[in-house]
């Protein structure tokens, strides 16, 4: 596929939109979008030929939410889940805390998220479902904050502290939880400790992670109970449990999210009702069935 000048220039203006939202050097932030630092130098003065394979062009576009293809992008809309994960963040970030948000899937927890990480200020998203060893985990963190990602474990273990030291307010969002193994999860107690007073951490993931932190304390594994006190000793949830809450919560979700991304609002009734309908599974339809019944009736 073609990488036109378009499609680049949006490119580098999100990127410089992400680089006033960090705080450490070119170096770094070059680092973190995966980029030569000379490369970025050329960028930032309005080249655009031969500096970057198309690949990775996509790459830093989907990265910042720029379809290569132009497909139509979900706009954000200001949900309840979205304004408890901004308040979490928010607080976590500015007084340096520990929190988990555990609750359903298709809620918009990611795409919260990934928008807040490219909004605020030192604000970096590592998604644990691509990084489920220690070593990838590590790695991961290190590439999200813009250190040395290459390298011995030990050494690279060092210069995420030292980054992280050196920044103000950051705040590490770890998405899908989750998927950790026990080893890599283990990494974040020692993160906490070295980090504790300067940098917040948020963890994001539904019933695995629950059911992962509680097996591991119920069965008496070394740092699991330590590590849950480091985060509140608390999940956050914003689904309600029962059900006639649970289908009212969902057709508001709903109905802000396809409000937001409709220009005719004529059929939004109809569409919310197509989304809470899902099968004889009685399973409520969330937000990627919203968005595919959206792109149907566009």
């Amino acid at each position: 596929m073609e990488i036109t000048d378009d499609f680049k220039t949006k490119v580098v203006t999100a990127l410089l939109e992400a680089r006033a939202n960090f705080g450490g050097s070119d170096a770094a932030f070059s680092k973190q979008q995966g980029i030569n630092n000379a490369v970025f130098s050329r960028l930032k003065k309005g080249e655009l030929t031969g500096l970057i394979k198309p690949g990775d062009w996509r790459s830093i576009g989907i990265k910042m939410g720029i379809s290569p293809r132009g497909e139509r992008q979900m706009k954000m809309a200001i949900t309840d889940v979205f304004t408890t994960i901004q308040e979490d963040i928010e607080f976590c970030q500015n007084h340096s805390k520990a929190m988990i948000f555990v609750d359903d899937c298709e809620i918009g927890k990611t795409v919260t998220a990934k928008y807040l990480c490219r909004n605020r200020m030192n604000c970096f998203y590592v998604d644990a479902s691509q990084a489920k060893t220690k070593q990838l985990f590590i790695r991961s963190i290190a590439k999200a904050i813009g250190a040395d990602n290459i390298g011995k474990y030990a050494d690279v273990k060092a210069d995420i502290k030292y980054y992280l030291e050196m920044l103000d307010n950051p705040i590490v969002i770890i998405d899908d939880a989750g998927d950790l193994e026990l080893k890599a999860f283990l990494e974040l107690k020692e993160f906490w400790n070295a980090t504790e007073g300067f940098c917040g951490w948020y963890m994001i993931g539904d019933d695995s992670l629950k059911y992962l932190i509680e097996k591991s304390i119920t069965s008496k594994k070394p740092g699991f109970r330590a590590l849950f006190s480091r985060f509140l000793s608390s999940y956050t949830r914003v689904t309600p449990i029962g059900k006639d809450d649970r289908i009212a919560f969902y057709r508001n979700l709903i109905s802000q999210v396809l409000a937001v991304n409709m220009t005719d609002k004529t059929n939004l009734d109809s569409l919310v009702k197509k989304c809470l309908t899902n099968g004889t599974s009685g399973q409520i339809g969330g937000l990627r069935r919203a968005q595919s019944i959206l792109i149907l009736n566009s």
